[in-house]
């Protein structure tokens, strides 16, 4: 899948990145646009591509969305990786976005809840009145 530049490092073509981690180029290039990662021309300039270590920070930045991390929070991240190049630098903040997150994610449950219950006793005296007339 990566195209041998000057026998020093490859590129993976944007086109076929995309299609293997089922992204839009439009998507790398906004994250491009953002700062959450970076790409390099070939010296053709025909295709524009990834590193094999961009394309895995491509593919951490796509398990962040998944769990619900905002593109600020990625680049809060991205830059602790990118001061430190270790990503044990940045697993405390990590983890502190995804217990927020949790307590996010509990209290929307606590509200739908509370919502769903009062549908129900509102549906309660509607479903009554609907059958008594149609009796």
């Amino acid at each position: 899948m990566s195209t041998q530049i000057n026998g020093s490092y490859s590129i993976l073509p944007i086109n076929k990145l995309c299609k293997e981690l089922q992204v839009t180029p439009r998507t790398l290039r906004y994250w491009e646009e953002e700062g959450l990662i970076i790409s390099v021309e070939r010296p053709d300039r025909s295709i524009r591509g990834y590193t094999a270590e961009m394309a895995e920070r491509i593919r951490f930045i796509i398990k962040l969305k998944k769990l619900g991390l905002s593109i600020k929070e990625i680049q809060h991240l991205g830059n602790i990786y990118d001061e430190a190049r270790r990503t044990e630098a940045l697993l405390p903040d990590l983890m502190d976005l995804l217990v927020q997150h949790i307590k996010t994610i509990d209290e929307k449950i606590a509200q739908l809840s509370e919502l769903r219950n009062e549908i129900i006793k509102y549906l309660s005296p509607i479903s009554t009145k609907s059958n008594a007339g149609s009796v």
